[in-house]
């Protein structure tokens, strides 16, 4: 992500340019390819999003947004993309007038991905946005509003729904290869480094572990179950002595009731390196380890013999390209997301009463 200043903060947070659509706004004729400007050139933009353009069948990149000058120019010229078509936080407005551009895609720090959806949205930009959605369930409602009244598709970037193993897992529990899901198992974390990231600084981030990898826990236990909690416990265990964790949390293990009488338990951790789920039935069970990670997926399951390794169906992109085209074929076709704005908010509702939960040591229902 890009480096916060005050300054940017600021311009995030100004009135959002002019109303109206631009001309020729989604221009979207069968055929033509989708331009997407990144907004935010950090690591997750630079070196995952951007080079899976050159795999994507209906998306092309259009444009950049970034705080950085440098920044610009380095991809600017990397990548083709003209100097009439590279953008300031400040200046991001003016996009409404740039019929290239039919979706902003937001990898910013958690805190600005509500100004700048609106602002995308008022430009007349369809929206690609980075999870978690936002830092409050209050602000998901107001992102879902903005793009509803300006007529533009909203999608969250929940990329593992578009990776093959997880692909599969799903498609077994709904297949009812496992019978009915009774319990889910489902730890992410990774060891965290520098305590002046704007991960760990709570206004920027909403929050910590839980905001962060903990979500892919969540998130993976709502898809496998096909269902939401009802009902949630948390324990949070963080040292407030290690620079790291003064504003945020380190590790909080939640639990999580579904309709069904079906269970999940969750770890979320910044000072543990776990990335796994598994899945399980009457029938047997499905678990994936790593799960959720860049590359390097392995999947085993158990079902009517012994536990063997699998090897999921071929899907024919990556899940980064595959993302990345599903919201330029939605809005192509016009149908919705399977990761739309609603998807987000749902992720943040929990994520709320988990926090509560662990706050307040008791069982949150929902």
């Amino acid at each position: 992500m890009d480096p916060i200043s005050k300054r940017t903060l600021l311009g995030a947070g100004l009135a959002t340019g002019m109303a109206g659509l631009p001309s020729g706004a989604s221009a979207a004729e069968p055929g033509r390819k989708l331009g997407y400007a990144i907004l935010g050139l950090g690591y997750y933009a630079t070196r995952i999003i951007m080079p899976r353009f050159a795999e994507c069948e209906h998306s092309r990149l259009a444009a950049l947004v970034s705080g950085a000058p440098e920044k610009l120019k380095t991809y600017g010229e990397q990548y083709g993309i003209p100097e009439t078509h590279r953008y300031s936080y400040e200046t991001f407005d003016r996009i409404i007038d740039n019929p290239d551009v039919d979706i902003v895609y937001v990898i910013t720090p958690n805190s600005l991905h509500r100004p700048f959806t609106e602002r995308a949205a008022k430009a007349g930009k369809h929206v690609m946005c980075e999870k978690p959605m936002a830092n409050t369930a209050a602000d998901c409602e107001a992102m879902i509003a903005a793009c509803k009244k300006a007529g533009r598709k909203l999608m969250i970037g929940y990329r593992s729904r578009f990776q093959a193993h997880n692909i599969e897992a799903i498609k077994l529990v709904r297949d009812g290869a496992l019978g009915p899901v009774r319990t889910v198992v489902t730890d992410h974390g990774f060891t965290i480094g520098d305590p002046k990231q704007w991960r760990l600084n709570g206004a920027l981030a909403g929050g910590g572990s839980l905001m962060d990898i903990g979500i892919y826990s969540l998130n993976a236990a709502r898809y496998l179950t096909g269902e939401e909690p009802v009902a949630v416990n948390a324990m949070e265990s963080t040292d407030r002595a290690d620079p790291r964790f003064r504003e945020v949390e380190d590790i909080i293990n939640f639990q999580l009731l579904f309709p069904s009488g079906a269970t999940a338990n969750c770890v979320s951790a910044y000072s543990a390196n776990c990335n796994r789920y598994r899945v399980s039935g009457p029938k047997g069970w499905v678990e994936i380890d790593p799960a959720t990670s860049y590359q390097g997926q392995a999947m085993r399951a158990q079902l009517g013999g012994p536990p063997a390794s699998r090897e999921p169906a071929p899907q024919p992109k990556n899940q980064f390209s595959a993302q990345l085209d599903h919201l330029s074929e939605c809005i192509l076709t016009g149908r919705e997301p399977i990761v739309g704005g609603d998807e987000g908010l749902k992720d943040l509702r929990v994520i709320e009463a988990i926090y509560r939960a662990a706050r307040e040591g008791r069982t949150v229902t929902l």
